[in-house]
């Protein structure tokens, strides 16, 4: 039950929440994407083109360690003399390019003078601001690495330039810009301690000769940056202390937020007053970090485990496999060990061949590459970014993951394979740049006293993330995205060299003569399948490769972007920042949409996204453990083989169907057996699927097994949360439930010791009674519950008949354990406590309409027992069953008395979510299929006849709900019809008979809203636009988000209502996220299920009504309604789009013709078409005057926001009953 009462903190919070979300709320609106072919700079600038794209990738390889620096020089000029590419001609770029040519000054002597006079140019091109950039402090570092190069003979081997900008002249320059010299000295620019501090010196002469007003300021940062330079470091993990020869100064600074010096405090014992330690410049960006983030980051010691994890990854997996193939010399085995070798040993033989080849045809390549035409795409710089150790690794270990993935059993899709591995590529290289330069992790920090909804919280929360976000940008090498064409040729390159060389020896027994015959074979090979009728290029496993991948160890296969973080994850600072440490992760999942980035990177920049970031950091800040008691139970079934829980058998149990006698003879004998045998063969690649799933789990739990660890969360493009690592989480499935619990524990109390029982009711499948019912359920099978925990597999398995058998199992263990206890109120319990909504989408249809009667359904209202929506809607269908039979219908009386509730359960659950009569009747077949008292030949038109029957009830039971889908359908559809108001004249240009091709060419605007808390949800279905790549291995045909589509008018508005209440409950979700944190409660969720300790339930129950009255008190659908006129104001929509229907909607805004009138009435806007009027009214009067008017106004357009159909009515449900329902998350 709620607590009745609220500390006045938490008052002030819920009263902040309010006030926030009753605020105008701000919009992030960008330009209509522009059809294919057609150009603006703002298209170009939001919606960049994929070649494009390419040509930046380009320059960011060419540039790694000097690879091409000309060829970079070649595109990045043509570039900017086209002025394309806004989005990515940034001053990183620029710096990036400046550092490039300042190295080749130092490596290519002979060409020296050229090089420093490029550099000069773009530098001189930021200073003029002559491409609307300006310089940075790393713009300044290396102009002033320039100048040690250049001037001074004993730092550099440059010469004979007189031209570069003094020292002198430079500092006031970046005074003048107010860019801290702190940072300038610092910045990653400078590789060694000895330039570093030969620039403070140049500096501090150059402070003095410039006569600065502020000269004694910026003599004092100089100072005090020498100091920090060369103040030792305070400890060293597991080495003992020992007395410096001398010993420095100690110094302690005051930063501001910006890196400029504030105070200075110096000391030093009078013994060693004069003692002095050498510069180092390590030590100085480390002190300069903790002061800029005020030390919100991570020591260096408590990240080495996780930086080891990530930085490691392939060097570990390598010693791995070595290890295992050095044993099996040992053995004497050696290579023919692989005949009976596990999977380690294979993938060390197919890693050591697959090096070796990538070596000699990576350098192969460069020599071909070299001698084509500068104009040609080129693949070796993109291969050259990551050592052939690492590719080849990339490769095996990409490609074992993929493994039974996409709806292919015993291997995966071609195309998504090329991708996959490209893209591991990408995010290698992406991760070795963040490693470079030694950056510190900001993390969570100390936040104050300040609620996160109150104006001075978020501006704090701002604050925060910018100061950390440029810290991190400043800190990192300039890098780009790669697009799906680049990716897919690296992929292409990388798998097919691996399958050219990756073999395993396969043994097998001759039947006629008995002897072992073996063979060497591919590892995988690639095949075409026919899938839902379309043919698709496949890559096999070798089944004796697959059957290892179900029984054996797959730790070598998981990449540590798979897995858990054994520290906190690295706070969300920007859209693509956050998460694991080095391996880049955005914070939301989109695909193949342009448009969902350019508007996350904008509403990121504008400061909109700071609750969602906030949001995340407490959900991955959760710390977990595995449940040592479950996984020694979970390993012990694993090892027998059997099926148990969501544990597959190792040998699938359905036997084979035998082949009927009369096969050749009897077409439906044959036709039922080659069905039987379908379905044998897909429930065993089932299987397999489901068994390799499973040993991914269990791996990953026995290596955290003694670890406390975290899951980094990132959303789809809804805001709905997810876990990163996808393998073993609490969104998973019983199993990865089961095996999870909190990292910290609570003292159970009195009121946690009752929800704990509660809880393990609801497990069990008993969640239907009252919370005393549910507790009373729990106390008369106390002698099951004792016998499960202490015999889990040898007792009577009371738990394994239970609705979530593991958690179930979980439960009963951890419930033992406390009434055991001396004082079950102070057990400390870590087993997390669920709160789940009733049909959270209905919930949330019923507070928006304000349906009373809904309301009721789904518990937002005050009852004595909980109802139950799912068996309301089954009695309602069998009463039109009663009906329906004395009409003679058929499958009524097939039907009668087999509506439970668990056959109408999930249709219910997803009408909400939009699903179709479609959707429904599978849905309802595969539930009677389930019960087997249905004859199979009947199910499909039984499941048919009974979907409509309960789409029909639920429609009637949930009118409100329906009103408003029809509201947000209708919407989306007129909203994907419209055209922006400046491309009007190109949709109606050019003869009559292009006019309606034109209209569907310029149909290009996407449904879009934003979240309560400040996301852009932009809905990405667009026409199937595929690129075609020629490949080794097949042609590949991928969607390009780079290439603009048409809208798809009639997904965008079937998925327009589940997006929208999908978008409420992750808002929700993330609300309560938040609250929770300030009031110190663990929090974790699944959608809809909130998970906290026992201890802790009351209160994030009060918690979890406080949000949702705040959120449905804020008028959400007026909000939608004033935002769509405000983001879609001026869109026209052409009348040839409207349907026969709604065009007779809309007769305020135009009449058509009817014969004997004088004049007709038009009010919209129209082309050069004749309009009807009173001068041609005679011809009016005629057939043929009906049609030209019916012709005049096919191509004429109507104001969007005149046509938008109104609100619903809302209902008489007021919302803040919800405080006092027992049963509203229960």
């Amino acid at each position: 039950m709620p607590s009745p009462r609220l500390s006045r903190t938490s008052e002030q919070s819920i009263a902040d929440m309010r006030s926030f979300l009753s605020q105008a709320q701000r919009y992030t609106i960008l330009p209509t994407p522009l059809p294919e072919h057609e150009y603006s700079p703002l298209d170009d600038l939001y919606f960049p083109e994929s070649n494009m794209q390419d040509q930046v990738s380009i320059i960011d390889a060419c540039l790694h360690n000097g690879y091409d620096v000309p060829r970079a020089k070649e595109i990045f000029e043509r570039i900017r003399r086209e002025k394309r590419m806004a989005s990515q001609m940034t001053t990183k770029l620029y710096d990036a390019m400046l550092t490039a040519y300042i190295d080749m000054a130092v490596k290519d002597p002979s060409h020296s003078d050229s090089w420093v006079e490029d550099a000069l140019t773009l530098y001189e091109a930021l200073e003029t601001g002559q491409d609307k950039l300006q310089p940075s402090a790393n713009t300044y570092a290396n102009m002033l690495l320039l100048w040690l190069r250049v001037e001074n003979k004993e730092t550099g081997p440059i010469s004979g330039m007189t031209m570069l900008p003094k020292p002198v002249t430079l500092l006031r320059r970046i005074v003048d810009r107010e860019i801290p010299v702190t940072l300038v000295v610092s910045d990653k620019a400078f590789t060694t301690s000895e330039d570093a501090a030969e620039t403070i010196k140049i500096l501090s002469r150059a402070a003095v000769d410039a006569n600065l007003p502020n000269l004694s300021k910026v003599i004092m940062e100089l100072g005090t940056v020498e100091a920090l330079g060369t103040q030792l470091e305070e400890e060293m993990e597991g080495v003992p202390e020992v007395i410096p020869v001398t010993r420095p100064k100690q110094v302690a600074v005051k930063l501001t937020a910006d890196g400029s010096v504030a105070d200075v405090e110096v000391s030093s014992p009078p013994s060693d007053a004069q003692s002095e330690v050498p510069f180092n410049l390590a030590t100085l960006r480390k002190h300069l970090a903790d002061v800029i983030l005020a030390r919100r980051v991570l020591s260096g010691d408590n990240l080495a485990r996780q930086k080891l994890l990530e930085a490691s990854v392939y060097d570990v997996a390598v010693e791995r496999l070595k290890h295992q193939a050095q044993t099996l010399e040992g053995l004497g085995l050696g290579s023919k060990g692989l005949e009976h070798a596990d999977l380690k040993a294979w993938m060390w033989n197919w890693h050591q061949k697959l090096q070796a080849r990538l070596k000699a045809e990576i350098s192969l390549l460069v020599e071909q590459e070299e001698k084509i035409d500068k104009s040609r795409e080129r693949l070796a710089p993109f291969l050259s970014l990551v050592k052939p150790e690492n590719l080849s690794l990339i490769t095996v270990l990409e490609l074992m993951h993929l493994h039974g993935s996409g709806g292919i059993s015993e291997g995966m899709k071609t195309a998504r394979a090329l991708l996959a591995v490209g893209r591991a590529v990408e995010i290698e290289h992406k991760a070795q740049m963040c490693k470079k330069n030694n950056i510190s992790i900001p993390t969570q920090g100390n936040r104050n006293d300040l609620s996160f909804f109150s104006n001075m919280g978020y501006r704090d929360l701002h604050a925060r993330r910018v100061a950390a976000r440029k810290y991190m940008e400043d800190s990192e090498d300039w890098t780009t995205e790669w697009s799906q064409t680049v990716r897919v040729r690296v992929g292409s390159f990388l798998v097919d060299a691996l399958m050219d060389v990756a073999t395993v020896t396969r043994t097998a027994v001759n039947r006629q003569t008995g002897e072992r015959v073996s063979e060497e074979q591919p590892a995988f090979y690639h095949s075409y399948e026919y899938v839902r009728g379309h043919k698709l290029g496949i890559i096999k496993l070798n089944p004796v490769v697959s059957d290892r991948m179900a029984k054996e160890s797959v730790r070598e296969a998981l990449h540590p972007r798979h897995l858990p973080m054994l520290v906190q994850p690295k706070r969300w600072v920007s859209y693509n920042d956050g998460g694991y440490l080095y391996n880049k992760s955005t914070v939301m999942r989109y695909k193949d949409s342009q448009e969902q980035l350019s508007y996350l990177k904008e509403a990121s920049h504008l400061g909109s996204l700071e609750l969602l970031y906030a949001g995340l950091d407490v959900l991955g800040s959760t710390p977990w453990k595995i449940n040592r008691e479950i996984f020694d139970v979970v390993l012990q079934v694993w090892n027998s083989g059997k099926r148990l829980g969501k544990i597959p058998p190792l040998v699938p149990e359905e036997s084979e169907p035998e082949k009927p006698e009369h096969y050749d003879m009897d077409p439906r004998a044959r036709a039922v057996y080659v069905a039987r045998h379908k379905a044998y063969l897909a429930a065993r690649a089932n299987n397999h699927s489901d068994r390799c799933s499973t040993n991914y789990k269990i791996e990953i739990a026995r290596t955290f097994l003694h670890d406390t660890f975290y899951l980094p969360h990132n959303v789809d493009f809804r805001g709905r949360a997810y876990p990163i690592p996808p393998h073993l989480n609490h969104v998973g499935d019983d199993l990865s439930r089961g095996l999870l619990k909190f990292g910290e524990a609570k003292p159970l109390t009195e009121r946690g010791l009752r929800w704990l029982k509660i809880h393990l009711a609801n497990l069990y499948g008993y969640d239907k009674g009252t919370f005393d019912e549910r507790a009373n359920f729990v106390h008369e099978h106390l002698d099951d519950i004792y016998d499960s925990a202490e015999k889990p597999l040898e007792g009577r398995g009371w738990w394994q008949k239970a609705d979530d058998p593991w958690q179930c199992l979980a439960t009963c263990m951890e419930l033992r354990a406390a009434l055991e206890s001396d004082d079950p109120t102070t057990f400390m319990s870590s087993l997390p406590v669920h709160q789940d909504g009733t049909c959270n989408g209905l919930q949330h249809y019923a507070a928006l309409g304000g349906d009373d009667r809904g309301a009721q359904q789904v518990n937002l209202g005050v009852t004595d027992k909980p109802s139950d929506v799912y068996t309301h809607v089954a009695e309602m269908v069998e009463k039109q069953l009663d009906e329906d039979i004395l009409k003679g219908e058929k499958y009524a009386a097939i039907l009668k008395g087999k509506i439970s509730r668990k056959v109408v359960k999930q249709t219910v659950m997803t009408t909400v979510y939009g699903v179709t009569f479609i959707g429904a009747r599978e849905q309802i077949e595969k539930r009677l299929e389930e019960r087997g008292d249905v004859p199979a030949e009947e199910a499909w038109r039984a499941a048919a006849y009974l979907a409509k029957r309960v789409l029909l009830c639920i429609g009637d039971l949930f009118s409100g709900a329906k009103g408003i889908q029809l509201w947000l359908n209708t919407s989306a559809r007129l909203i994907t019809k419209s055209i922006p108001p400046d491309r009007v004249s190109a949709a109606t240009d050019g003869p009559a008979k292009e006019k309606a091709k034109s209209l569907r060419k310029e149909q290009m605007t996407s449904v879009i809203w934003t979240t309560p808390l400040g996301l852009p949800i932009v809905q990405p279905y667009r026409a199937t636009k595929r690129k075609q790549i020629m490949t080794a291995l097949q042609t590949v045909y991928i969607s390009d988000p780079n290439s603009p589509a048409s809208v798809n008018s009639v997904k965008q508005a079937s998925a327009f209502p589940p997006n929208f209440i999908h978008s409420l409950d992750a808002t929700h979700m993330m609300m309560t996220a938040l609250e929770c944190r300030s009031r110190n409660i663990t929090f974790a969720s699944v959608h809809d299920s909130y998970w906290t300790h026992a201890c802790s339930v009351d209160e994030m129950s009060t918690v979890i009504r406080d949000t949702f009255i705040a959120l449905h008190s804020s008028d959400i659908l007026g909000k939608l309604d004033e935002e769509i006129r405000t983001r879609y104001k001026d869109f026209k929509v052409p009348l040839a789009s409207l349907s026969k229907e709604y065009q007779e909607k809309i007769d305020h805004l135009t009449q058509s013709y009817i014969p004997g009138q004088r004049q007709i009435r038009v009010s919209i806007e129209g082309t050069d078409e004749p309009e009807v009027d009173g001068e041609n009214a005679e011809e009016a009067n005629t057939e043929e005057g009906a049609r030209s008017a019916k012709i005049a106004t096919r191509f004429k357009f109507v104001n969007l926001v005149d046509i938008l159909p109104p609100l619903p009515q809302k209902g008489e449900f007021d919302v803040s009953t919800i405080k006092k329902s027992l049963y509203f998350f229960s």
